[in-house]
């Protein structure tokens, strides 16, 4: 799959089952994780893989977070079986630090790049994932359980595994004009 092509037809994928990306793949994912535009050479960035027993215990984490937050029922049950979506995730976390040159809002993003540029070497390996974020990104017990300092951002987690459902092959080019203007 050519890059272009892979960037226009990119789309995300909630049915995710066994296989997960494993070792030299887990790690080219990780490694373009790591070429997110980095202005400052900051690194302003954490992964934490999640995957096999670790799953369990990032489920009892977002459960806490929920029950935390006195979200109902249903939302805790959510949170507890979200880590179950798909074999793999990576939660995202942006370690910022106060800079003269690169604000805060600029080191997030970079952060979050940092997810796409993964979810894009999944893609070109044969995988897939989907971006997810949410109110348990800013709990204070999730937070706290992905080692963030108050400056620190959790921009998401990226599910991956193998697709269960397969994408349509014809995907309608979208139209520019609405969100372009020439200057």
């Amino acid at each position: 799959m050519d890059a272009l092509d892979l960037l226009v037809n990119r789309r995300s994928a909630s049915r995710l089952a066994e296989p997960a990306p494993q070792g030299e793949q887990l790690e080219n994912i990780l490694r373009a994780g790591l070429r997110a535009p980095d202005h400052g050479t900051l690194t302003p960035w954490q992964f934490f893989v999640i995957e096999g027993e670790g799953r369990e215990r990032f489920s009892q984490l977002l459960e806490k977070g929920a029950v935390a937050a006195e979200q109902d029922e249903k939302a805790i049950e959510k949170a507890r079986n979200a880590p179950f979506r798909a074999p793999l995730i990576i939660a995202v976390v942006a370690k910022c630090q106060e800079h003269p040159k690169v604000p805060m809002w600029e080191q997030e993003m970079s952060a979050g790049c940092a997810v796409m540029a993964m979810q894009m070497a999944a893609v070109a390996q044969g995988f897939n994932g989907i971006w997810r974020s949410g109110a348990l990104t800013e709990s204070p017990v999730v937070r706290d359980g992905l080692q963030c300092r108050e400056q620190d951002k959790i921009v998401g987690f990226l599910y991956l595994g193998t697709p269960q459902l397969k994408a349509s092959s014809s995907i309608s080019v979208p139209d520019t004009t609405p969100f372009v203007v020439r200057f």
